[in-house]
């Protein structure tokens, strides 16, 4: 193992192995000083990887939870595997909960925008319902004068919960979503989101953390460790006139997550559930057996869809539609991006697909898969 210990940082990682059928355990060297990474396997007590540099992966790609792709395999980090990188990222990078409050679910696309352009890394979301005990569970209604109006406005319909990350992230957000009444936001921090998207007080748009432990006691409680029995608020799935639309891994991780969704409801479309989940190998060859044999680029979506966290949601129509899964097919576009390019340039895969396995998009193929896919996906994570 290299000795440059004041210039790397090490992480508990794990791939499957779908050869052996195993999980395998290593230790994850990183070396920001060249970009360089290192394996340790932690089984054989063998180097597995050399030091070698690894384009594309930058320190800030690193937090619990993620996976990169380390030369074509899929690593997942699972924690710290010393103090000295806990304490390093730990002081570097913050968590905010982040709550997009009713009346604005309908920018949701627009502000995540925002989000990202200001450095933020969206780590998880959901579309959830609150109830009235999730608000004072949570202190969400906490020194407002007029708790019932706040309780009756969080529960008139769904909200998104994020999980973000950023370098001062609790000081950041609070600068982002500028002064709790709206009309002072206005005043004093007219780019702020609470001036831009707000009303008042109450109808102010958006919630977050207001300090690190708040923030850790929030994020516990909406997007619970997959250990955890709690498994917190039920997602809004609806599963009626629906379609599935999948933001694959290249994307979420390129920080499109706002740019698509801002799309797709400028195009007239809702969205009525989402939820970021991974894919293991055995539910990713699953989800796509339908291309088995049929294309060859198969195996490959089967390793582009595990690759990294994907965003799965339910789209329906403002009007009702009735082919809902043809009609958002045609705003995806072609399967292929340079063939969409050429042919329809303004479509989903056009804008934001790379080739024909990372293009961006999965939606659903056939009118009676749009609710099965939605089901599969938001009912099996």
């Amino acid at each position: 193992m290299s000795a440059d210990y004041n210039d790397r940082y090490v992480f508990e990682a794990e791939w499957y192995d779908k050869i052996a059928c195993m999980r395998k355990k290593f230790y994850l060297y990183y070396y920001p000083s060249d970009n360089t990474i290192e394996l340790f396997d932690l089984k054989t007590k063998k180097t597995f990887l050399r030091r070698t540099t690894c384009e594309g992966i930058k320190i800030k790609d690193f937090y619990i939870g993620t996976i990169l792709t380390i030369f074509s395999r899929c690593m997942k980090i699972t924690g710290y595997a010393d103090t000295y990188t806990k304490m390093k990222i730990e002081t570097q990078l913050q968590k905010v909960f982040v709550l997009l409050k009713p009346d604005v679910v309908d920018k949701m696309g627009e502000i995540l925008k925002i989000i990202t352009n200001n450095d933020f890394c969206i780590r998880n979301i959901k579309m959830i319902r609150l109830t009235p005990n999730d608000i004072i569970e949570c202190c969400l209604a906490k020194d407002v004068v007029d708790k019932t109006s706040i309780i009756n406005y969080l529960t008139s319909g769904p909200v998104v919960a994020l999980e973000l990350l950023g370098r001062n992230g609790i000081m950041k957000w609070q600068e982002l979503a500028g002064p709790e009444d709206s009309k002072h936001a206005r005043s004093v921090a007219a780019s702020s989101l609470r001036a831009c998207y707000g009303k008042d007080e109450i109808y102010n748009a958006v919630y977050g953390s207001n300090d690190a432990e708040t923030a850790i006691q929030e994020l516990q409680y909406f997007f619970p460790d997959s250990k955890n029995k709690n498994k917190g608020p039920a997602n809004t799935a609806t599963l009626q006139n629906c379609t599935c639309c999948i933001i694959k891994p290249h994307a979420v991780q390129e920080k499109l997550l706002g740019d698509i969704i801002d799309d797709i409801q400028k195009a007239g479309y809702m969205i009525t559930a989402a939820q970021q989940f991974y894919l293991n190998p055995i539910n990713s060859e699953e989800f796509l057996e339908i291309y088995k044999g049929v294309l060859s680029e198969y195996t490959a979506m089967v390793t582009e869809l595990q690759s990294g966290p994907c965003i799965v949601m339910e789209i329906s129509h403002k009007d009702e539609n009735p082919n809902i899964v043809a009609d958002f097919r045609n705003l995806c576009g072609p399967i292929n991006p340079d063939i969409a390019r050429q042919v329809r340039p303004n479509t989903l895969r056009a804008k934001y697909g790379k080739t024909k396995i990372q293009n961006a998009i999965h939606c659903s193929d056939l009118p009676e898969d749009g609710t099965l896919e939605v089901k599969f996906e938001l009912h099996l994570f």
